[in-house]
């Protein structure tokens, strides 16, 4: 049996439903509306039939996806020799989008499900969870980087476990003729493993906070995740849903850096409030007229990738409503208005030059080094369309498929742009990156980014079909209360920050930690 949340808190979810509706976020019932085109349909159809077939191409036999796929100057290569959990999970939700966008049928989902659960059931785990590099072929430790031929430790990360994690919850909820296979690999996986319990003595060094990673070979761990939009809080959703952490640990993320732990990139705004009796600094950095909650490096993917999976806008209207279209709206002032690409979407990718790199918009980012939207490098092309000549902006299109909920027509218009501008667009989908300023493009595509873009398109064509696979269920009746309590201090500067006080929530529909 898995572990399971406590039961539904139906009162306090009639209260978010209800401000929900108000913002025409209607989960369950009827069909969310769409704000696109049939052609714009159409298109995003073509895109989902290109990006899958790039997974058909970097499978192994074994049912586990490479980490990439790349092209030279004689075609497309071998698959990269080398995965992770994070890639065998966005292997595992395409399978279940291009199920539910008719790409492939039923029989062949299952099929190819199956086989890649029977490969993990096989592969070594230490205290239940999986090491980061492995091989695709044989599902066995990956001892030396295929990058630059290092010897590679056996990591543990969290997060990368959590989106495998992730996957197999969604495989156990939409094939139940495979539940009790994806059930059996994912009971092993309890996220109190990682967990740093809250001590009051010593909030710094015990800040209640999930590891960042377990060096399996001398057994320590390294690092806190301690940002609150970061991709990170899939897995403290997963661990909470499943009691294998306190509730109140949602409350211990950071919505920006305390001052305690050194410098950040600005000064935020914003007051305290308290939560199931945590204390929590609501705080915003500003930008452009606007107050926006910060991930890290101020990245799509930190801020949005869970949104895939969880309809965090729809949960918590005062707090992640607010603040992901203004952090999607954040990026694409940033690529249009104050850098003049001409283009926008800023994410971790394979970089135009090769190796990969993180993207992002440093104004929205706590990391005081910032990451940066652009790479200082090869000459401008004199037909680019860059407004700069020597910042050669660095664009990702899966950022446009990660921002479709929140600016459908923006996403689409900029995808149209990018492939009529550079020849970004393949027989595998869109290329991973495109230096805006120059014209180069990325040599190849990344099993990560492609499994983002097949569920952002799977929501939109499927009527939200990747979140209510993951949320539906155990996952909703525990942490849609949580975030429902929450009001972060984000909006437009000309609206004050809200004082202290919110509606009442009877004290007994948030009393049931474990």
């Amino acid at each position: 049996m898995s572990r399971r949340a406590p039961g539904p808190i139906s009162a306090l979810l009639t209260i978010v439903v209800a401000l929900g509706s108000a913002s025409g976020q209607v989960r369950g019932g009827s069909p969310r509306p769409s704000r696109l085109t049939a052609e714009d349909r159409a298109e995003l159809r073509q895109y989902a039939v290109a990006t899958w077939r790039s997974f058909e191409r970097m499978t192994f036999p074994s049912g586990l996806p490479a980490d990439g796929l790349n092209r030279d100057g004689a075609g497309w290569g071998t698959p990269t020799l080398q995965t992770s959990p994070t890639n065998i999970g966005a292997y595992l939700w395409s399978i279940i989008a291009a199920e539910r966008l008719k790409l492939i049928s039923r029989e062949e989902a299952l099929a190819r499900t199956e086989r890649t659960l029977d490969t993990l059931a096989m592969i070594d785990r230490h205290h239940g969870f999986y090491i980061n590099d492995i091989d695709p072929r044989t599902g066995g430790a990956v001892k030396i980087s295929i990058h630059d031929a290092t010897p590679r430790r056996p990591l543990v990360s969290c997060v990368d476990n959590g989106w495998l994690a992730a996957s197999l919850v969604m495989v156990s909820n939409a094939r139940p003729a495979l539940r009790p296979k994806a059930q059996k690999l994912l009971d092993p996986m309890n996220f109190g493993f990682f967990f740093d319990p809250y001590n009051a003595a010593d909030p710094i060094n015990h800040p209640g906070l999930l590891r960042v990673a377990y060096w399996a070979d001398d057994r320590s761990f390294y690092g806190h995740y301690g940002m609150l939009n970061s991709e990170a809080r899939i897995s403290s959703y997963l661990g909470i849903s499943r009691r294998d952490l306190p509730e109140d640990h949602y409350f211990r993320l950071y919505r920006t850096l305390p001052a305690s732990l050194g410098e950040q990139a600005q000064k935020p705004v914003g007051q305290f409030r308290e939560y199931m009796s945590v204390k929590v600094f609501e705080g915003a950095y500003t930008y452009r007229g606007s107050r926006i909650v910060p991930s890290w490096g101020g990245s799509m993917f930190e801020a949005l990738m869970v949104t895939l999976f969880v309809p965090e806008d729809v949960w918590g209207p005062r707090s992640w409503g607010v603040n992901h279209p203004l952090y999607v709206n954040a990026q694409i002032q940033h690529g249009i208005e104050e850098a003049r690409y001409g283009f926008w979407g800023f994410s971790p990718a394979n970089c135009p030059r090769g190796g990969y790199e993180v993207y992002g918009v440093k104004a929205l980012g706590t990391d005081p080094l910032g990451y940066l939207s652009f790479d200082i490098g090869a000459p401008r092309l004199p037909s680019s369309p860059a407004a700069s000549p020597t910042k050669h902006g660095v664009v990702t299109p899966h950022a446009s498929f990660l921002a479709l909920r929140y600016a459908p027509r923006e996403s689409m218009d900029n995808l149209r742009k990018l492939a009529a501008s550079f020849p970004i667009y393949s027989q595998f989908g869109f290329l991973d990156s495109v230096d805006v300023g120059s014209g180069i493009v990325s040599g190849g595509v990344l099993a990560l980014d492609q499994g983002m873009i097949m569920a952002a398109i799977a929501n939109e064509l499927a009527d939200d079909a990747m979140q209510h696979a993951f949320s539906d269920g155990p996952i909703e009746e525990a942490i849609r209360p949580i975030i429902a309590l929450e009001e972060f201090s984000s909006g437009r500067i000309d609206t004050p920050i809200a004082s202290g006080a919110r509606p009442r929530v009877p004290a007994e529909l948030t009393a049931h930690s474990r």
